[in-house]
């Protein structure tokens, strides 16, 4: 599902499948803060393409990591 999100001051589209969405708002709200600030936070560490970090990012929080 692809979705518009508001980051670093501009708007960028992000291509992800429903379940990683979800977690990343799970992640988001259990860290407290917003889903935009979260994946400004990925954004600004990434190599890459940004849907596969994100992707990357909800693997290791599930995984125990930060």
């Amino acid at each position: 599902m692809k979705r518009s999100i508001r980051i670093a001051g501009h708007n960028t589209s992000i291509s992800l499948e429903e379940p990683f969405w979800d977690e990343l708002r799970g992640i988001a709200a259990h860290d407290g803060i917003s889903l935009n600030q979260l994946v400004g936070q990925v954004d600004a560490g990434r190599m890459g393409n940004l849907s596969s970090a994100l992707r990357l990012y909800v693997l290791r929080r599930l995984k125990g990591e930060k």
